[in-house]
This record gives C-alpha cells, sequence and structure tokens, in this order.
C-alpha cells in the first residue's frame, strides 16, 4: 500500500486496492512548522502490512534538506512527528474491515423501467434494492425486512443448483419453439422470430391457446427438479431460521413463471389480495431461477408500500362489508380488476397512489435489482410490487417461482393447499 503525504491535502487512500473500508484522510498542515511543501510532495511512505518503509531516495532528500535549513535538533524533532503519522495511518489499514452488510451500494446509472403497459419511469422514481449478504446477522436481517416490507438476501442457494433447474425447465419447454435455435436451454434464450404473446406463462393476462404448451406449463409444476429447488435445504433452512419457526409449510401452489422478452407477464398487486383465507400471515419468496437483468422482466417493488397496501385492503374490506365470505375472499370479485391485479401500468399507478387517500402525497420509488441464481427476494403480503417488462438485451428468458410459507399449524389460506397450479383452478 503506497501513501504519499500532502500538506492540507486529501490522501490518496481512497483509491488504493485492497482496502475494503477506505476512509478519507488529511495530513496535518505541516506548512506552519516550517517544512516546506515541495519536500512534502516528495515524501512517500509505504505501508504494507502495517510496516512503514521510507523510499531511499525521498528520505535522502528529506534528510538533506532538514539538515541545511534547520540543523540536526528540527531533524530529529521533525522526523519523530512523521513517524507519528505513518503511526496513524498505518493503523488505518490494521482497522476491522466493514461488513459486507454494512456497505452502501451506489450505482452510477439506473435502468429504464417500465410494465405491460405505459411509459418508462422517469428516473427519479427509480432506485436500487438494498442488497443483503447471506452472512449478515439474522436480527439484522428482520430488522431489514420489518422496516423495508423485503429483504433481497444474496446467495441463499449455490448457483449451479438453481442453473440446474433453469435447465431442466427450458428442456421440458424446448418442443414449444420457445427457445432461439442452437443455444443452450440452460440459457435459456427466446427465438425472437416467434410472437411473444404465443409463449405468455403463468401470470400473463391469456394463456397460450395450444393446448400442448398449457399442459407443458402445468406439469412443470411437479417435474423431479422444481420439486428439488422447492425442498432445497438452504432455502427451507434460511426460512426457518430467519422467521423462527420450528417448522413451515410451503402451500402446494406455488407460481412458477416464464417472462418472455416483450411479452406481457404479472401486473401491480399485493400478495394478500389472492390469498385472504385464513388470519395467518405469510412470507413470499420470489426465486429468479438464473440471472434476471433489471430490464429483464425481474420484479420492481414499490418503495415504503407496506402501509399503502394495508391501507388499501382495509378500504377493500370496508367497501366489501355486504358480500359473502366466498365473494370477500375472491380476489376477482367485483371491487378488483378483471385479473386482480391493481394495474398493468406502473406510470399511471405511481402518480394515483401518491395524489390519492393511500399515497399520503409522498413521491414512492420503484426498486429493481440485477437478481442472480441462488438470490432469493422475501416480502411481506402487504409490500406493493409487479413485474418490469422484459426487455433483456441478450433475449434471455425470465424464469422465477412464487412461493408462500406459513407457521406449520397456522390458520392458512386451505384453497392453495389443493393442488399444483392449474389454469382453471380459480385462483
Amino acid at each position: 500500500m503506497n501513501l504519499t503525504l500532502y500538506a492540507g491535502r486529501t490522501s490518496p487512500l481512497a483509491n488504493v486496492a485492497n482496502c475494503s473500508s477506505p476512509h478519507q484522510l488529511k495530513a496535518p498542515n505541516l506548512g506552519k512548522w516550517g517544512i516546506k511543501e515541495e519536500l512534502l510532495h516528495r515524501i512517500e511512505i509505504d505501508i504494507v502490512h502495517g510496516k512503514r518503509v521510507w523510499h531511499h531516495e525521498a528520505y535522502k532528500a528529506f534528510v538533506k534538506l532538514l539538515l541545511r535549513t534547520c540543523g540536526f535538533v528540527w531533524y530529529s524533532i521533525s522526523f519523530l512527528f512523521l513517524w507519528q503519522i505513518a503511526n496513524k495511518m498505518a493503523a488505518v489499514t490494521q482497522n476491522t474491515p466493514v461488513p459486507a452488510h454494512e456497505l452502501v451500494y451506489e450505482p452510477e446509472s439506473l435502468p429504464k423501467l417500465r410494465s405491460n403497459s405505459g411509459e418508462y419511469l422517469d428516473q427519479d422514481s427509480v432506485g436500487r434494492l438494498k442488497e443483503t449478504p447471506i452472512d449478515t446477522p439474522m436480527e439484522e436481517m428482520r430488522r431489514r425486512f420489518e422496516e423495508d416490507g423485503y429483504l433481497f438476501v444474496r446467495n441463499v442457494m449455490p448457483r449451479d443448483d438453481v442453473f440446474d433447474v433453469r435447465q431442466a425447465y427450458f428442456e421440458h419447454l424446448a418442443p414449444t419453439g420457445i427457445l432461439k435455435p442452437g443455444t443452450n436451454p440452460r440459457d435459456g434464450i427466446f427465438d425472437s422470430t416467434q410472437d411473444p404473446v404465443v409463449h405468455n406463462g403463468v401470470g400473463g393476462r391469456d394463456l397460450p391457446e395450444d393446448r400442448d404448451r398449457v399442459d407443458r406449463l402445468v406439469t412443470a409444476h411437479t417435474h423431479p427438479m422444481y420439486n428439488f429447488l422447492l425442498e432445497h435445504p438452504k432455502l427451507r433452512g434460511f426460512v426457518r431460521e430467519f422467521m423462527g419457526w420450528e417448522k413451515d409449510v410451503l402451500i402446494k401452489r406455488t407460481l412458477l413463471r416464464h417472462n418472455v422478452p416483450h411479452g406481457f407477464s404479472t401486473g401491480i398487486h399485493y400478495d394478500r389480495i389472492f390469498l385472504r383465507q385464513g388470519e395467518a400471515e405469510f412470507l413470499t419468496a420470489w426465486v429468479p431461477i438464473g440471472d434476471c437483468s433489471a430490464e429483464g422482466g425481474g420484479l420492481m417493488y414499490m418503495e415504503d408500500s407496506t402501509e399503502v397496501g394495508k391501507a388499501m385492503e382495509a378500504d377493500f374490506m370496508q367497501r366489501a362489508a355486504h358480500f359473502t365470505k366466498e365473494e370477500r375472499i375472491n380476489g376477482f370479485n367485483a371491487n378488483m380488476a378483471k385479473d386482480g391485479q391493481l394495474s398493468h401500468n406502473v406510470h399511471a399507478l405511481t402518480e394515483e397512489i401518491m395524489d390519492g387517500k393511500f399515497g399520503g402525497g409522498k413521491r414512492r420509488r420503484w426498486l429493481v435489482g440485477d437478481f442472480k441464481a441462488g438470490d432469493v427476494v422475501f416480502h411481506n403480503p402487504y409490500m406493493i410490487h409487479g413485474a418490469v417488462k422484459n426487455e433483456d438485451p441478450q433475449g434471455r428468458i425470465r424464469l422465477a417461482t412464487d412461493l408462500r410459507f406459513y407457521e406449520e399449524g397456522a390458520d392458512l389460506d386451505t384453497r392453495w393447499m389443493r393442488s399444483v397450479w392449474r389454469p382453471d383452478d380459480g385462483l
């Protein structure tokens, strides 16, 4: 590590490689001690593993000039003073590195985002999800989840395990013509000569008319490799520890969804809309199955929207007081949109919430991430979210699954325990 002392200037330590916790250092103004600035510009100190090594030529120049101008006594005093500075700088390099979960990721640029319909969001309406390393203390993870409504955890599962599931899924769907000819199913590259509507996945407004395509979407939910993911010990173990549960229950109706470039995907909603039966709260895990860029069709979350979702749900329940129980728990009832979503236009919904009775005039950003295989985003039942329109520059198909967990014995939504997803299950 090389440090150059500058009188009254900022040290370049922050630019030194292998420094996990950069600090801006400022050398004291040595000019007032009679030490000439041109000399200080030539003095360099190497600090390697806490040892100080003076550059030989700089050291000789320093000694020569001091002896000429100040005499031996002044040289001794000045040398001791500079030695103390070197000790302090060496101590900086030996400080305990800042834990990864305390670092703040500030990207240089933000992606352009839009939903199924409508305009792109303004840049001041876009932000990044906070990343949480897997080794973050569990108490800190719980604090973040409570504060933010979500927890974006890196490396919950091994990367190769997740990519094995991705490969199996696209091998299963390959006969439908969804993949670009000559490409590896593991990559999941869409055949851009195909009509995206023909290859809508689960959650798209209209499923493919071809019966074989729909059947393959259904049977993908019982594929052995997909079941391997659902039972992955790293994922299930994390859920139990994070929630403080002795045993967890994963509902049978999971949602394994692909989202092709320029296709139609999941609208904007909060999960409680669709799981209103039962009093217990649940935990949603959104698992990207493969890498997914911010523009690649992954999820975006409305910042600080938990209270907005709760207010919307309370308003719905008040307006639905005259409904039967069956009507009230139905996500597609008379008070809801045709497909249960809040909107398919993120730009319009942002303005509507801000200006309406639920938003309190507060502008909320939409938060996204660059997701990698093995990552998981956990969120609460009221966090407002939806899919970004897939405009991945590499033509990758976004593949992910939505999982809901309850504590064993909780009053859960039994409708979601009947079977795996089917297009005619009414949910």
